[in-house]
């Protein structure tokens, strides 16, 4: 006689480990994240301190446009690294999560699946509809997860596409205006 209760068990370990997974892969993701803030914090400090020497060394007018237009940039260069840094943990997290979630999501489908097969063995006679029901309704969830992964993944491309696109128009701006006030 087929034991519905181990496989219930298996499952909640399966659980158990996945849980396990994303609360490491959290704590991995968070410490890159603070890592990332204190060198942020180290830099803020330096270029502050750059600034005060160089303001404090200014002499005439000429040399404080030079001056901060050199500021300028160096500060919009540090806040897209920042920005791309940022992003760049945000988007590994993304996909690490979403790998996760369909090893997961596979790993449970293919358990239900083992379990309606034999429970479909032990069931009594006459419980075809009942058996043909269950069985529709897990390919109609699996259907309807794997559809919403391709809808997940498109808007996270598309998403990637657009802050990828944006961040290069920023250091294009960026690039160019620093040029004109070198020219002028």
């Amino acid at each position: 006689m087929y034991k519905a209760n181990e496989q219930f068990t298996e499952m909640n370990r399966a659980g158990y480990a996945n849980a396990v997974k994303l609360a490491s892969l959290s704590l991995e993701k968070a410490e890159r994240l603070a890592k990332l803030n204190l060198q942020a914090a180290k830099s803020a400090l330096e270029q502050g301190v750059q600034a005060a020497n160089t303001v404090a060394a200014i002499k005439n007018p000429q040399e404080f446009v030079a001056a901060r237009a050199r500021l300028t940039e160096a500060g919009v260069q540090s806040a897209l690294g920042y920005s791309r840094g940022v992003y760049q943990i945000a988007s590994e997290t993304q996909a690490d999560v979403s790998a996760l979630a369909e090893e997961a999501w596979a790993a449970y489908t293919k358990g239900v699946a083992a379990w309606v097969e034999r429970a479909t063995k032990d069931a009594p006679a006459g419980s075809d509809v009942a058996v043909t029901a269950l069985k529709s309704s897990m390919a109609a969830t699996t259907a309807a997860f794997d559809q919403f992964s391709k809808a997940t993944k498109q808007a996270v491309n598309f998403a990637d596409a657009s802050v990828r696109a944006a961040t290069a128009n920023a250091e294009n701006f960026a690039k160019a205006t620093t040029k004109g006030r070198k020219a002028a």
